[in-house]
């Protein structure tokens, strides 16, 4: 497929992620065609895109080059299939994480699209094996996972098919840093990917740490925001034990590498997230700092993306 044929990608679904990859497309002047089998709800993504990406453009926050205008100008909406994959080299599927519906959905697009079309999953934990398991050509396939929100956290794992070829990643690598993601090359899938692997870590560890009533819910969040998030925001776990010694890693670990061992070994089973007495005490603590209702709920996850924009443009600034 040459250069002057790659110019269309096509979203499959439009809910958060599929509104989200939509504008970070459009952002690198691709045309986005995006598709939903509800009627109707493709082109309501579209109306709430408009009305996001103007805000972005009045906070100096618009991504590429183009405006708000003619950024929406790339993107259309469809509710038939076929004619949302006519003409795409690139297809992003942003449906259900649930594995039947994601391999039903490649069925259908297999049988609608050229050999040479890239077929790409959001999945955040489903492995492309898996994801794929029904398409008969899958030398094409991976999965493109994003970090939600995906326009304001730049990180995409590209997790590679067993049988994928390897210009099907240095493509979709090529596109991921042409809209500006931060794309990372996985190379092989594992279950859970690295993100998910690395966040299931601290996950379990915060929880143990206040059902074994060492730490409250507020201050085990105060660990990460006040503490090592605001290092791993600019660099990650690797170079913070490279600089954190006078000779670099190898120093790091001589001096730290024993202790390290034997907090991991003191650390207990996998914890019971739900069911439990300690979980239902730390619901009710979590929902004591933020209630659950959505109108709380949604004033902070707002607050979130605010942040995460500011942040985004700091990093950018450095």
């Amino acid at each position: 497929m040459s250069s002057a044929d790659m110019k269309t990608i096509t979203v499959i679904g439009s809910g958060l992620i599929g509104r989200s990859w939509t504008m970070v497309f459009a952002s690198g002047g691709y045309s986005v065609k995006i598709y939903d089998n509800i009627p109707g709800q493709a082109a309501k993504a579209i109306t709430e895109m408009r009305k996001q990406m103007e805000e972005l453009e009045e906070a100096h926050m618009l991504r590429g080059k183009l405006s708000a205008a003619q950024q929406l100008a790339l993107v259309s909406s469809y509710d038939d299939l076929a004619q949302a994959l006519e003409g795409a080299f690139f297809v992003q599927e942003c449906v259900f994480e649930k594995l039947e519906v994601k391999q039903d959905v490649f069925q259908d697009i297999e049988r609608l699209v050229g050999k040479d079309v890239i077929l790409s999953s959001s999945s955040s934990c489903l492995v492309p094996s898996s994801i794929f398991s029904k398409v008969q050509n899958r030398s094409r396939c991976l999965v493109s996972h994003p970090v939600n929100p995906p326009y304001f956290v730049k990180l995409v794992e590209l997790v590679p098919h067993p049988e994928m070829t390897a210009t099907v990643m240095d493509t979709t690598y090529s596109l991921m840093t042409k809209v500006g993601q931060a794309p990372i090359c996985l190379k092989k899938e594992i279950d859970g990917f690295a993100l998910n692997r690395v966040q299931a870590a601290i996950i379990a560890e915060s929880w143990r740490l206040v059902q074994d009533g060492v730490i409250s819910v507020k201050d085990i969040d105060l660990v990460m925001s006040e503490g090592l998030g605001m290092r791993y925001a600019f660099i990650g776990p690797m170079e913070t034990m490279h600089l954190n010694a006078p000779a670099g890693l190898e120093d790091y670990m001589k001096r730290y590498g024993e202790g390290i061992t034997r907090v991991l070994n003191s650390f207990g089973p996998v914890p019971n997230f739900s069911g439990s007495e300690a979980a239902k005490s730390m619901v009710t603590e979590m929902c004591e700092l933020i209630p659950s209702d959505p109108q709380h709920l949604s004033a902070r996850t707002e607050r979130r993306d605010q942040l995460l924009m500011h942040l985004a443009k700091l990093k950018k600034e450095h």
